[in-house]
Protein backbone atom coordinates (compact mmCIF):
# COMPACT_ATOMS: atom_id res chain seq x y z
CA UNK A 1 0.00 0.00 0.00
CA UNK A 2 1.29 3.27 -0.59
CA UNK A 3 -1.46 5.18 1.99
CA UNK A 4 -5.20 4.54 1.57
CA UNK A 5 -5.62 5.31 -1.74
CA UNK A 6 -2.62 4.32 -3.33
CA UNK A 7 -0.97 1.29 -4.46
CA UNK A 8 2.74 0.72 -5.41
CA UNK A 9 3.97 -2.43 -7.95
CA UNK A 10 7.14 -2.81 -7.38
CA UNK A 11 9.29 -4.93 -9.96
CA UNK A 12 12.52 -3.84 -9.61
CA UNK A 13 15.33 -6.73 -8.94
CA UNK A 14 19.00 -6.68 -9.04
CA UNK A 15 19.64 -4.32 -12.48
CA UNK A 16 17.21 -2.51 -14.54
CA UNK A 17 15.09 -4.41 -16.56
CA UNK A 18 13.99 -2.57 -20.12
CA UNK A 19 11.54 -5.54 -21.18
CA UNK A 20 9.63 -4.83 -17.29
CA UNK A 21 9.80 -1.34 -17.89
CA UNK A 22 8.26 -1.51 -21.20
CA UNK A 23 5.02 -3.35 -19.91
CA UNK A 24 4.78 -0.53 -16.78
CA UNK A 25 4.04 1.84 -19.72
CA UNK A 26 1.42 -0.22 -21.51
CA UNK A 27 -0.13 -1.13 -17.60
CA UNK A 28 -0.33 2.36 -17.26
CA UNK A 29 -1.47 3.31 -20.43
CA UNK A 30 -4.01 0.97 -19.84
CA UNK A 31 -5.00 2.21 -16.37
CA UNK A 32 -4.92 6.04 -17.75
CA UNK A 33 -8.25 4.58 -19.32
CA UNK A 34 -9.92 2.56 -16.61
CA UNK A 35 -12.66 4.55 -14.08
CA UNK A 36 -11.48 3.38 -11.43
CA UNK A 37 -7.43 4.32 -11.48
CA UNK A 38 -6.95 8.27 -10.95
CA UNK A 39 -3.57 8.18 -11.57
CA UNK A 40 -0.98 5.64 -12.68
CA UNK A 41 2.95 6.97 -12.66
CA UNK A 42 5.55 5.38 -14.22
CA UNK A 43 8.71 4.85 -11.42
CA UNK A 44 11.47 2.82 -12.81
CA UNK A 45 10.85 -0.63 -12.79
CA UNK A 46 7.82 0.10 -10.30
CA UNK A 47 4.26 1.83 -10.96
CA UNK A 48 2.24 3.84 -8.44
CA UNK A 49 -1.60 3.46 -8.93
CA UNK A 50 -3.72 5.82 -7.29
CA UNK A 51 -7.61 5.66 -6.43
CA UNK A 52 -10.64 6.88 -4.59
CA UNK A 53 -10.81 4.14 -1.70
CA UNK A 54 -14.56 5.64 -0.96
CA UNK A 55 -15.35 4.32 -4.08
CA UNK A 56 -13.31 1.60 -4.81
CA UNK A 57 -12.06 -1.41 -2.40
CA UNK A 58 -8.23 -1.81 -1.92
CA UNK A 59 -7.96 -5.41 -2.31
CA UNK A 60 -10.14 -5.47 -5.44
CA UNK A 61 -7.92 -2.67 -6.38
CA UNK A 62 -4.57 -5.14 -5.96
CA UNK A 63 -6.13 -7.90 -7.38
CA UNK A 64 -7.04 -6.25 -10.40
CA UNK A 65 -3.78 -4.94 -11.02
CA UNK A 66 -1.96 -8.16 -10.63
CA UNK A 67 -4.40 -10.02 -13.37
CA UNK A 68 -3.67 -6.65 -15.81
CA UNK A 69 -0.27 -7.02 -14.93
CA UNK A 70 0.33 -10.45 -15.94
CA UNK A 71 -1.97 -9.95 -19.29
CA UNK A 72 -0.19 -6.89 -20.24
CA UNK A 73 2.45 -7.33 -23.11
CA UNK A 74 4.52 -4.39 -24.52
CA UNK A 75 3.32 -2.14 -26.91
CA UNK A 76 5.97 -2.54 -30.43
CA UNK A 77 5.26 0.93 -31.25
CA UNK A 78 9.26 2.13 -32.41
CA UNK A 79 10.00 4.80 -30.25
CA UNK A 80 11.29 8.24 -31.16
CA UNK A 81 14.72 9.12 -31.20
CA UNK A 82 15.95 12.63 -29.87
CA UNK A 83 19.40 14.21 -30.36
CA UNK A 84 20.41 16.39 -27.90
CA UNK A 85 23.48 19.00 -28.60
CA UNK A 86 24.96 19.61 -24.87
CA UNK A 87 27.90 21.99 -24.03
CA UNK A 88 29.94 19.62 -21.94
CA UNK A 89 32.48 21.14 -19.10
CA UNK A 90 33.47 25.03 -18.48
CA UNK A 91 30.96 27.04 -16.87
CA UNK A 92 28.21 24.91 -17.94
CA UNK A 93 29.40 22.01 -16.81
CA UNK A 94 30.60 22.31 -13.68
CA UNK A 95 30.83 19.08 -11.88
CA UNK A 96 33.01 17.65 -14.66
CA UNK A 97 36.31 17.78 -12.58
CA UNK A 98 34.88 16.16 -9.74
CA UNK A 99 33.29 12.96 -12.03
CA UNK A 100 36.47 12.35 -13.34
CA UNK A 101 38.28 12.65 -10.16
CA UNK A 102 35.82 10.15 -8.24
CA UNK A 103 35.52 7.97 -11.73
CA UNK A 104 39.43 7.96 -12.02
CA UNK A 105 38.53 9.35 -15.59
CA UNK A 106 39.94 12.41 -17.60
CA UNK A 107 37.40 14.95 -18.47
CA UNK A 108 37.33 14.03 -22.07
CA UNK A 109 36.31 10.36 -21.08
CA UNK A 110 33.67 11.57 -19.14
CA UNK A 111 32.52 13.42 -22.05
CA UNK A 112 32.95 10.57 -24.15
CA UNK A 113 31.43 7.91 -22.19
CA UNK A 114 27.98 10.26 -21.53
CA UNK A 115 27.65 10.95 -25.17
CA UNK A 116 28.34 7.32 -26.55
CA UNK A 117 25.34 5.75 -24.65
CA UNK A 118 22.00 5.08 -25.91
CA UNK A 119 19.65 6.10 -23.01
CA UNK A 120 15.81 5.65 -22.16
CA UNK A 121 13.00 8.23 -20.62
CA UNK A 122 11.78 5.75 -18.01
CA UNK A 123 10.09 7.47 -15.81
CA UNK A 124 8.92 11.67 -15.81
CA UNK A 125 8.39 12.91 -12.73
CA UNK A 126 9.83 15.08 -9.72
CA UNK A 127 9.03 18.21 -11.79
CA UNK A 128 7.16 18.94 -15.07
CA UNK A 129 9.27 17.70 -17.81
CA UNK A 130 11.92 16.02 -15.80
CA UNK A 131 12.71 12.39 -17.00
CA UNK A 132 14.65 9.85 -15.59
CA UNK A 133 17.24 8.32 -18.35
CA UNK A 134 18.43 4.86 -17.97
CA UNK A 135 21.27 3.92 -20.50
CA UNK A 136 24.22 5.76 -18.23
CA UNK A 137 27.92 3.72 -18.41
CA UNK A 138 28.21 2.22 -15.08
CA UNK A 139 31.57 3.99 -14.68
CA UNK A 140 29.63 6.98 -14.64
CA UNK A 141 27.13 5.94 -11.96
CA UNK A 142 27.99 7.79 -8.57
CA UNK A 143 26.18 9.22 -6.00
CA UNK A 144 24.09 12.33 -6.02
CA UNK A 145 25.48 15.26 -3.92
CA UNK A 146 24.97 15.06 0.25
CA UNK A 147 24.30 18.58 -0.40
CA UNK A 148 21.49 19.69 -3.39
CA UNK A 149 22.49 23.47 -4.72
CA UNK A 150 19.62 25.21 -4.35
CA UNK A 151 19.43 26.00 -7.85
CA UNK A 152 20.73 24.55 -10.90
CA UNK A 153 19.86 25.97 -14.30
CA UNK A 154 17.12 25.02 -16.66
CA UNK A 155 18.60 22.60 -19.29
CA UNK A 156 21.60 21.02 -17.12
CA UNK A 157 22.49 17.40 -18.32
CA UNK A 158 23.35 15.78 -15.20
CA UNK A 159 23.86 12.68 -13.92
CA UNK A 160 22.85 10.94 -10.28
CA UNK A 161 23.39 7.50 -9.24
CA UNK A 162 22.62 4.99 -12.10
CA UNK A 163 20.75 8.02 -14.13
CA UNK A 164 21.10 10.85 -16.53
CA UNK A 165 18.88 13.66 -16.78
CA UNK A 166 18.42 17.36 -18.44
CA UNK A 167 16.54 20.19 -16.13
CA UNK A 168 13.76 21.41 -17.52
CA UNK A 169 13.64 24.38 -15.18
CA UNK A 170 15.74 26.01 -12.92
CA UNK A 171 15.37 24.01 -9.56
CA UNK A 172 17.27 22.91 -6.57
CA UNK A 173 18.88 19.58 -7.32
CA UNK A 174 21.59 17.31 -6.15
CA UNK A 175 22.10 16.10 -9.26
CA UNK A 176 26.06 16.30 -10.76
CA UNK A 177 26.23 18.94 -13.65
CA UNK A 178 27.96 17.60 -16.72
CA UNK A 179 26.89 20.31 -19.09
CA UNK A 180 24.45 21.99 -20.84
CA UNK A 181 21.38 21.80 -23.86
CA UNK A 182 19.55 24.99 -25.36
CA UNK A 183 16.76 22.43 -26.18
CA UNK A 184 12.99 23.12 -23.69
CA UNK A 185 12.46 20.08 -21.77
CA UNK A 186 9.15 22.06 -20.95
CA UNK A 187 6.83 24.81 -21.99
CA UNK A 188 3.17 25.05 -21.41
CA UNK A 189 3.28 27.42 -25.07
CA UNK A 190 3.18 24.22 -26.79
CA UNK A 191 0.64 21.87 -27.77
CA UNK A 192 2.33 19.22 -26.07
CA UNK A 193 4.70 20.88 -23.19
CA UNK A 194 6.75 17.85 -23.17
CA UNK A 195 9.23 17.59 -25.27
CA UNK A 196 10.54 13.86 -24.26
CA UNK A 197 8.30 10.79 -23.47
CA UNK A 198 7.95 7.82 -21.62
CA UNK A 199 10.09 4.96 -23.97
CA UNK A 200 11.56 7.89 -26.24
CA UNK A 201 15.21 7.39 -26.95
CA UNK A 202 17.67 10.19 -25.92
CA UNK A 203 21.28 10.46 -27.93
CA UNK A 204 23.86 12.97 -26.52
CA UNK A 205 26.03 15.04 -28.54
CA UNK A 206 28.92 16.99 -28.00
CA UNK A 207 28.81 20.32 -29.37
CA UNK A 208 32.45 20.49 -29.68
CA UNK A 209 32.08 18.10 -32.72
CA UNK A 210 29.73 17.52 -36.02
CA UNK A 211 26.45 16.05 -34.54
CA UNK A 212 23.17 16.50 -35.69
CA UNK A 213 21.21 20.51 -35.30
Amino acid sequence: MAGTGGLLLDMAEDTFDEAVQARIWAMARTLGASEWCTQAVPGVNNLLVTFDPLMTDAEWASQRLGTLWAGTVADDTPPAVIDVRVDYGGDFGEDLPEIASRTGLTEDEVIALHASGTYRVAAIGAMPGFVYLTGLDSRLAIPRRHSPRLRVEQGAVVIGGGHAGIMPCSAPSGWHILGRTKLDMFSPHRQDPLLLHLGDIVCFHDSRKDCPA
